[in-house]
C-alpha cells in the first residue's frame, strides 16, 4: 500500500509499506519510530491510503481502493491483541513478528490505521457507472 502522511513543513509525503489487514478496517505494518512517516503519523495521525495491483496491464480489470484513516503506532497495552490481528495470517514471503520483536529495545513497531472513509477507483469507460472520466466513488463499509 502507498502511505500518504503530512511532513512538518505541511508537503505531502507518501511510502510504499508492506500491510496486513484485519477485515479491511485495520490495517498494520512495522516501521521504525525514526521513520519519516512514522513521525509524520505521530505528529499528524490523519493519513491517505491506496491501494492496487501495480502488476497487472492497464485494462478493464484495473482497479484502486482510497482509504481514509487515523493511524498510530500501537500501545504496548494492545500490542498482543493487535500482532495476533496483524499476523493472523502470513502472505508468501513474509513472516509474523512476535511482541518482542516490536517492543522493549526493539527497533521496530507495529502501526495501525483504522479506516475512516473509503473511495473506489472507476474507469470512465466503466460500463455501469462510468462518466467518461476516471473518478472516485465514496462506499459504505
Amino acid at each position: 500500500m502507498v502511505l500518504g502522511t503530512v511532513q512538518p513543513d505541511g508537503a505531502p509525503r507518501v511510502s510504499p509499506v508492506y500491510y496486513s489487514h484485519a477485515g479491511y478496517r485495520d490495517f498494520y505494518w512495522i516501521s521504525s519510530p525514526r521513520a519519516q512517516h512514522s513521525r509524520n503519523v505521530a505528529a499528524r495521525p490523519r493519513v491517505e491510503i491506496v491501494i492496487f495491483n501495480s502488476r497487472v496491464d492497464p485494462g478493464p480489470e484495473v482497479a484502486a481502493v482510497y482509504l481514509g484513516a487515523t493511524a498510530a503506532q500501537v500501545p504496548d497495552t494492545e500490542l498482543v491483541p493487535a500482532v495476533d490481528a496483524a499476523f493472523s495470517s502470513v502472505r508468501p514471503g513474509a513472516r509474523a513478528y512476535g511482541v518482542d520483536e516490536l517492543s522493549g529495545a526493539a527497533e521496530l513497531r507495529l502501526y495501525r490505521a483504522s479506516v475512516t472513509s473509503t473511495e473506489i477507483h472507476v474507469r470512465g469507460s466503466d460500463p455501469e457507472r462510468g462518466t467518461g472520466v476516471d473518478r472516485r466513488l465514496a462506499v459504505d463499509g
